[in-house]
């Protein structure tokens, strides 16, 4: 795993000496959430909040096109408070199919991460913005952030670490190297989170594979033997695996300022992740879009497809 410095990194490949993140404005207080998160995310704060381009965009379906004026008004009013806080704030309002302008906008700009409500206002503004959230993440080629409120800074976060290339850009994403002298941490977090590293490891071996067999056909009730396996011998490596690259994670995360908690189970991922988010309050879960088992169709794995969709927190999904 490598790091690099978000800025630095930005100016190599593309020019850029600044942060640009694009936030799909509705004014529901998921979207309002999503404000308040940026005002403290250190990336900004801690080196200057200018070098952090803001953009509130708001898409109207076609035949809501006559919401233009009251949204406007909005959007000017968060745009002068983010302003005041030192942020660069554009605003933008454009009429299509939600999902597909906010990502199209998002590749124009060069956008370095969506930010997203996880409902939206569709009674008051007449914008379906929390309906295609998903369809955001599915498509987006930045991480997006799925924004839930009410927002509570962001405390206590899980990271769910699997070895697939998309959950290793995770871990980079959260943690970069910092050059010499030039800032004490570098993560787009806020300074005082609690930080969990969390592995899952497959499903316990079944002793009896067949007990169901019966369910095949009648040609089931007498299989052909299988050559014996050594369960323990197989979690054992397993484990190996898991701990060597938790230390990995965990190594990376200290470059970041990150004192993580390392955490290794049994189960089923998403059914252990909700449950973890559920018992320890998870503020926000981190995890790459794909894992190692998706399907080479899929643009979004089984696990972060279910993050956004049941996770009771905020959920940032990096690409």
């Amino acid at each position: 795993m490598t790091t690099t410095d978000p800025l630095t990194n930005l100016e190599m490949k593309t020019g850029k000496t600044s942060l640009h993140y694009l936030l799909a404005f509705d004014g529901s207080p998921h979207a309002r959430a999503a404000l308040e998160l940026l005002l403290d995310l250190p990336i900004c704060s801690d080196i200057s909040a200018e070098n952090c381009i803001l953009t509130l965009m708001t898409v109207l379906p076609t035949q809501s096109i006559g919401a233009h004026e009251f949204l406007q008004a909005a959007l000017d009013q968060e745009q002068q408070r983010m302003e005041e806080a030192g942020f660069i704030v554009h605003t933008i309002i454009k009429a299509g199919n939600p999902a597909a302008t906010i990502n199209d906008y998002a590749d124009e700009i060069q956008a370095d991460m969506i930010l997203i409500g996880a409902k939206g206002l569709r009674a008051a503004l007449g914008i379906p913005l929390g309906g295609v959230a998903q369809q955001v993440v599915e498509y987006s080629h930045c991480p997006v952030l799925v924004m839930r409120a009410p927002y509570r800074q962001i405390q206590r976060v899980l990271l769910l670490v699997d070895g697939s290339p998309s959950s290793q850009r995770a871990v980079d994403y959260l943690a970069f190297k910092c050059p010499e002298g030039k800032r004490r941490r570098c993560t787009w977090l806020p300074k005082s989170v609690e930080l969990t590293a969390m592995h899952v490891l497959p499903p316990p071996i079944e002793d009896e594979p067949f007990r169901r067999a019966w369910m095949l056909g009648p040609e089931a009730l007498y299989p052909t033997p299988l050559p014996l396996i050594n369960k323990e011998e197989i979690e054992s490596g397993e484990q190996r695996v898991a701990e060597k690259l938790l230390d990995e994670t965990l190594a990376v995360l200290s470059q970041g300022g990150f004192d993580a908690q390392r955490v290794i189970v049994r189960g089923d991922a998403a059914e252990v992740a909700l449950a973890t988010i559920r018992d320890r309050q998870i503020d926000l879960v981190v995890c790459g879009s794909r894992g190692l088992s998706a399907i080479s169709s899929w643009l979004l794995g089984s696990l972060s497809r279910k993050m956004v969709h049941y996770a009771t927190c905020s959920v940032l999904i990096v690409k």
